[in-house]
C-alpha cells in the first residue's frame, strides 16, 4: 500500500483523490482554450485524456464537474488571501489571483448566468449558498473592523456584504470586456466610500 502524505490517505482511496484533483486542472485548461461552450464532458475527456466512463465516475454531469471547479478554486483562493488585513484587500488579491488564471473569470460568469435559467440546479445551489455565505462572512469581518478600530454602524452589514459581492462581480464582468479596468482601484475607492 501507497502512502500519501500530501492528501493523508493510503492506497487506491489517494489515487482516486489525485486523479480527481487532476481532471478538475486540466478541465480549467480546457475551459481556458476552448471556452465554455466547447467543454461538454466529451470534450473535456478527450482533452484531457480521460475517458467519459471516468469523468462520470467523479462527476455526476459536466454542470456539477465545473461548478466543483470553481469550488476547488474558491478554497484555494481563500487560503491564499488568508493573511491579509482588511476585506477589500483581500478581495482585491484574489480579483488579482483570478486574472492569473485563464479562462477562470469567464467560466465563473458564464456558469452564474446560467444558474438562474431552470435546470440548471447544481449551479444554483452553488450560487445560492455561496451568496449567503459570502455576505454573512463579509458582515462579521465587516463587524469585526469597526469594533477593532472603536467604532460602530447602524448600517445593515448583510447588506453592505451584496454590494461588495455585486461590485465585484461587476467589475470582473467589465474587466472580461475591457483589460483595462482596474479592479483593484476600483474596490480600493469603495473601501474609501464606504
Amino acid at each position: 500500500m501507497t502512502n500519501d502524505t500530501a492528501a493523508g490517505t493510503r492506497g487506491p482511496y489517494a489515487k482516486g483523490v489525485r486523479r480527481r484533483r487532476e481532471i478538475l486542472d486540466k478541465t480549467l485548461d480546457v475551459v481556458a482554450s476552448r471556452g465554455i461552450d466547447g467543454t461538454s464532458l466529451r470534450a473535456i475527456g478527450e482533452a484531457i485524456g480521460v475517458s467519459h466512463a471516468a469523468l462520470t465516475h467523479y462527476f455526476d454531469s459536466r454542470e456539477a464537474l465545473l461548478v466543483e471547479v470553481l469550488r476547488e478554486r474558491d478554497v484555494e483562493s481563500t487560503r491564499r488571501v488568508q493573511g491579509i488585513d482588511g476585506v477589500l484587500e483581500r478581495m482585491t488579491a484574489a480579483a488579482d489571483d483570478n486574472a492569473k488564471v485563464p479562462g477562470l473569470v469567464t467560466l465563473y460568469t458564464n456558469m452564474l448566468a446560467t444558474a438562474v435559467e431552470p435546470g440548471n440546479d447544481v449551479s444554483r445551489e452553488f450560487f445560492v449558498e455561496r451568496f449567503e455565505s459570502g455576505r454573512a462572512t463579509l458582515a462579521r469581518e465587516l463587524r469585526e473592523q469597526l469594533e477593532a478600530s472603536g467604532r460602530h454602524s447602524d448600517t445593515d452589514l448583510e447588506l453592505v456584504g451584496s454590494l461588495i459581492m455585486a461590485a465585484f462581480d461587476g467589475l470582473q464582468v467589465q474587466w472580461l470586456l475591457d483589460r483595462r479596468i482596474d479592479i483593484a482601484g476600483t474596490l480600493a475607492l469603495l473601501q474609501r466610500l464606504l
